[in-house]
């Protein structure tokens, strides 16, 4: 993997257009796992029940279903979608952050894998989506 990291504001471009557009609430992490919360747009409740699902699906056990995952290519933007066993939870993964020009989807996958459970040990959230406006953390 680079030492390239994206900053901030381009995780948050890439992830909202990542992210289907009837979906406008959800949360986003420091390592670019992202949790589509349905049934509230209030800010409180997306940040807590975010923080809630990152903590229970968030880590990774090996042997059970949080280590599976399977990779979405994007077409809004570059890069892919890892997705786990948590509903409505996904990790972005962009091409810089892998060394192959080319990856193959297992190694997409374990790169977002690695990322959602860095999110999930240490749940640090950069910005939440409340009726499609973004506030950051």
């Amino acid at each position: 993997m680079d030492d390239y990291e994206l900053n901030k504001e381009e995780l948050i471009k890439h992830v909202k257009l990542a992210i289907n557009p009837k979906f406008e609430n959800w949360i986003l992490f420091k390592n670019g796992t992202y949790i589509i919360i349905e049934g509230t747009s209030n800010e409180k409740i997306i940040e807590e029940q975010g923080l809630k699902m990152m903590k229970e699906f968030g880590p990774v056990h090996a042997g059970c279903p949080a280590g599976d995952f399977g990779t979405i290519t994007l077409d809004k933007t570059e890069g892919w979608v890892v997705s786990g066993h948590g509903y409505g939870m996904y990790t972005y993964v962009h091409p810089i952050e892998l060394d192959k020009k080319v990856p193959e989807d297992y190694e997409i996958g374990l790169l977002g894998r690695s990322k959602r459970d860095e999110d999930g040990l240490s749940p640090e959230m950069i910005c939440i989506s409340s009726r499609g406006q973004i506030v950051e953390k």
